[in-house]
């Protein structure tokens, strides 16, 4: 190869190399989505072509009740290195799909959905690096936005009621307000307890990460012992452990040691086994609006009484939490945590 000549990573053959595109060592942002080649057909369908891979989560982060479809690039020839209890360790090349959109209508997802923003997260030699786009109108394209927006949605929920609500595509800083641990740049969902699970692959059930262990994408996974979240939506599960994966994926990322709320002392991810840190009897670091008066983040068998659930059941931006991202209660979620809290002995 010519000195200067920019080394590709083969996304996923020679064939599609030309259409990729992705860099070793840097991925300079296309102004468009389709300029990637990560989908074939209209890029709506998101139909991804050879190498870009589906996944799924155990329990996904809420976003304003919009869906969610994902999928990872991991450059051939290297593979993901397995992690317990921290994200993977992911090659340089990798790319996180995550595509966010609204069915018009959540009682028949058949009807056609609106995408409103793909975020990429791609990592480079220099570490991870956030990309939003933002889906035009005509849905035909997604196009590089470090603005961010806000859009107007209408859909029809499971109820059958209309709804019409604001949502809020981050700009490119706010992504780190939630993927910083430490001093690091991370993906969240990439990790073993989220991504340890069944999935359909090729019309057969098989467990995610054996598959990926199987393609040559991760290795070092363990033969037993892998940790693996609850789905919050579950109700085979008890509602500790969905309210733990719940609390986890929705707050655990920023409410623990390493992420940006440790200040609070407040601990949400799923591997704080410490009561106090998890908010059981737990004043406040600070009072004011936040709090709502309230004494402790949780008050064993009194929901109404925690801080945890006052913070979740308001769209107060000086009081909700979390703070980014949703302009809507998660009503199922303030249920489940309300009835965890219920069920504690005082």
């Amino acid at each position: 190869m010519k000195k200067g000549c920019i080394i590709l990573v083969l996304v996923c053959s020679i064939f599609l190399m030309s259409h990729l595109q992705v860099q070793e060592t840097y991925v300079p942002p296309r102004q468009k989505l389709s300029e990637y080649g990560f989908f074939e057909g209209p890029l709506a369908a998101l139909q991804p072509v050879a190498g870009v891979v589906p996944y799924e989560l155990n329990s996904a982060l809420f976003s304003n009740y919009a869906q969610k479809i994902r999928f990872i690039v991991i450059p051939p020839g290297t593979s993901a290195v397995y992690q317990a209890s921290k994200p993977f360790d992911m090659p340089v090349g990798t790319i996180l799909i995550k595509n966010f959109y609204y069915p018009l209508d959540f009682r028949q997802p058949d009807k056609g959905r609106r995408l409103l923003e793909t975020r990429l997260l791609i990592h480079e030699e220099a570490g991870w690096n956030a990309l939003p786009y933002t889906w035009n109108d005509e849905q035909t394209e997604a196009y590089y936005d470090v603005a961010g927006d806000t859009k107007t949605i209408r859909y029809t929920d499971l109820k059958g009621k209309t709804k019409t609500t604001p949502y809020l595509i981050p700009n490119k800083n706010q992504c780190k307000g939630c993927h910083t641990n430490g001093k690091e740049f991370l993906p969240i969902g990439i990790s073993a307890r989220h991504l340890n699970k069944s999935i359909l692959w090729e019309n057969n059930p098989v467990n995610q990460l054996q598959l990926w262990n199987k393609k040559g994408w991760l290795k070092d996974l363990p033969a037993t012992e892998i940790p693996a979240n609850a789905d919050w939506q579950d109700n085979s599960r008890t509602v500790d452990e969905r309210a733990r994966a719940y609390l986890d994926i929705n707050c655990g990322h920023c409410h623990s040691a390493g992420g940006p709320a440790n200040t609070s002392g407040l601990f949400l991810d799923v591997f704080n086994q410490d009561p106090t840190a998890l908010g059981i009897h737990k004043t406040p670091v600070a009072a004011g609006r936040g709090s709502g008066n309230l004494s402790y983040a949780i008050e064993p068998g009194k929901p109404e009484k925690s801080i945890l659930v006052y913070r979740m059941n308001t769209v107060d931006p000086g009081i909700a939490m979390p703070e980014l991202g949703r302009e809507q209660i998660h009503k199922e979620g303030v249920a489940l945590i309300s009835e965890w809290i219920k069920q504690m002995k005082p």
